[in-house]
């Protein structure tokens, strides 16, 4: 390798030097007592080292812990956690002495092999940590036994910090995991319970406690209602905004609002929740596109769902711009006895509109072709909000959140939820278009299912040259096979699916097994439903108490 290259740079890179941001308010001696903390920092020089790897091909003549061992030593040690305290476990405080004392060894030692007995602790001491942080993501995975207040504690944490570990969430996070990397060899292939990140996604573990008397969680089914709203979009639902910024050519870079004409009509939506569930017998969620609704339609939406047991509301939801910027952002309700709470994750990349765009959508009356349209909404600071239900971990996305090789892609793909609901304003969800793609991704590893849904308004609106009209209003994509188109039928206003909701087998890398930690969704029915007359006018229900997210 020539000089100046990447084994040179890390030549001189310590243990100490990885440790030390990190460690700055955090005491080296405690970290024995909180099992994140001890995985953040044998994960760092893991990950700087790629001395992971030696776990599947270790050097001749030497052999790495068998994972039988991680997982009994993690009992020890919560058991520890749940005691008095008095003697930490041996097999934690003997890999964690070698470690602690190894803090001038050097990147490129652990990187050659040479330090093994130092590597050998690590990679002990990772799969120990992990083991015992088992439950933290998802109520599925945990186990009654030791580490019961060791695991409230940390989900306390998680809800106050957005990270598991005592460490400061500047310096790094740690997260849960729903599900282990099923392909290839890298770090997160060796976890199954959490993961070590940066700072730049603030991230929100939303778990429902407690359960509305008249609903039934989806323990081996889930019921979704795909409602895309709104039915009809016009060219003029599109107009510019008088928004510029100053190193940009406002005779080249437009901005651009979306305010339909329409709104939200909740007579159609009481008629498909009615249809609905004469058809399947329960609505779990109901799912709105990209920017379907406004801030005042919520409340009364979430109390017209409460009357029909629907637990949840994932929607997009806008607010338009007029001499600056609006905000476009996604809105998840779930229903908690009274109470709806409440989490926003706002949209992290701006739809840019070209010519062939402008052209494809027949916006040309509204927005002139000859330039680059920018949809003028904020882009307020990453974030991402993960619903946990206990059956079933669910994160939603809006848009090209789902494509952009990014932090909030990279978080997703790490925390493996159970199923990804992407939200869109987009043309028809077809099995050939960028979301069928990057849906795949995700399905194939780690194995996350990944539902979109568009305006039918806007599916109607795309006619490209030589294309047909399409009805395909979303798109299922899971582990069971091909993308599975779904269509909005004649004279239908939604579409019910319903998901098969199963255990599967995890095995990390290190060859550790845990059999049905984790949930899994398939697609079993598809089935348009055109609304139900309301016999009486529909009276506008009281608005219900709300909170925020963030109980742990």
């Amino acid at each position: 390798m020539p000089p100046g290259g990447a084994s040179d740079r890390a030549r001189g890179l310590t243990i100490g030097a990885l440790w030390r941001i990190a460690l700055e308010t955090h005491d080296l001696d405690d970290v024995v007592a909180w099992p994140p903390d001890l995985f953040a920092l044998v994960d760092r020089p893991l990950e700087a080292s790629e001395a992971y790897r030696f776990v599947v091909s270790p050097p001749p003549g030497v052999s790495v812990t068998p994972p039988d061992a991680a997982a009994a030593a993690a009992t020890e040690w919560l058991l520890w956690l749940d005691g008095d305290r008095s003697s930490p476990p041996p097999a934690v405080t003997a890999a964690w002495n070698v470690v602690r004392d190894a803090a001038d060894v050097c990147v490129e030692d652990l990187s050659t092999g040479r330090a093994w007995q130092v590597i050998e602790a690590l990679i002990a001491l990772h799969a120990i940590a992990d083991e015992a942080c088992t439950g933290l993501g998802t109520a599925i995975m945990a186990k009654p036994g030791p580490g019961c207040e060791f695991r409230a504690t940390a989900r306390e944490l998680l809800t106050e910090t957005g990270s598991l570990a005592r460490i400061s969430p500047d310096v790094l996070r740690v997260l849960p995991r729903c599900r282990p990397s099923v392909g290839g060899l890298s770090l997160r292939s060796l976890c199954h319970h959490v993961f070590v990140t940066g700072p730049q996604v603030d991230v929100e573990w939303n778990r429902i406690l407690t359960r509305p008397s008249n609903v039934l969680f989806p323990e081996q089914h889930a019921n979704v209602l795909l409602f895309p709203w709104p039915l009809r979009v016009r060219a003029r639902d599109f107009h510019p905004v008088p928004y510029t910024l100053p190193h940009m050519d406002p005779m080249e870079v437009g901005f651009f609002s979306f305010e339909p004409a329409e709104q939200l009509d909740l007579d159609l939506v009481e008629g498909v929740l009615r249809a609905a569930i004469d058809e399947a017998g329960t609505v779990d969620i109901v799912a709105f596109p990209e920017s379907a609704i406004t801030p005042p339609d919520i409340d009364p939406l979430e109390a017209l769902l409460s009357r029909y047991g629907v637990w949840s509301l994932i929607a997009g939801v806008r607010e338009p711009a007029d001499d600056a910027l609006g905000a476009n952002w996604l809105h998840i309700g779930v229903r908690q006895e009274l109470v709806w709470r409440h989490a926003r994750q706002h949209k992290h990349h701006r739809w840019r509109l070209d010519g062939r765009q402008i052209g494809q959508y027949h916006l040309g009356g509204a927005l002139s072709p000859d330039m680059h349209w920018w949809e003028a909404v904020s882009v307020p600071r990453r974030s991402l909000q993960i619903v946990d239900e206990g059956a079933v971990t669910i994160s939603a996305l809006l848009c090209e959140d789902l494509a952009r090789l990014e932090p909030v892609a990279d978080r997703v793909r790490a925390i493996g939820p159970s199923v990804v609901i992407t939200l869109l304003l987009d043309g028809p969800q077809l099995s050939s278009r960028w979301t069928a793609r990057y849906a795949s991704v995700l399905a194939d590893d780690p194995g996350t299912a990944v539902c979109t849904l568009t305006s039918y308004g806007m599916v109607r609106r795309c006619r490209p040259p030589g294309c047909k009209p399409s009805r395909v209003i979303g798109l299922w994509k899971d582990t069971s096979g091909q993308p599975i188109e779904i269509e909005l039928e004649e004279g239908a206003h939604a579409v019910l699916i319903s998901t098969n909701v199963g255990g599967g087998t995890s095995v990390t890398a290190d060859g550790r097994k845990h059999v049905k930690p984790m949930s899994t969704l398939t697609l079993v029915a598809v089935q348009s439903i055109r609304a139900e007359p309301v016999s009486e006018p529909r009276r506008a229900p009281e608005p219900e108490a709300t909170e925020a997210a963030g109980a742990p």
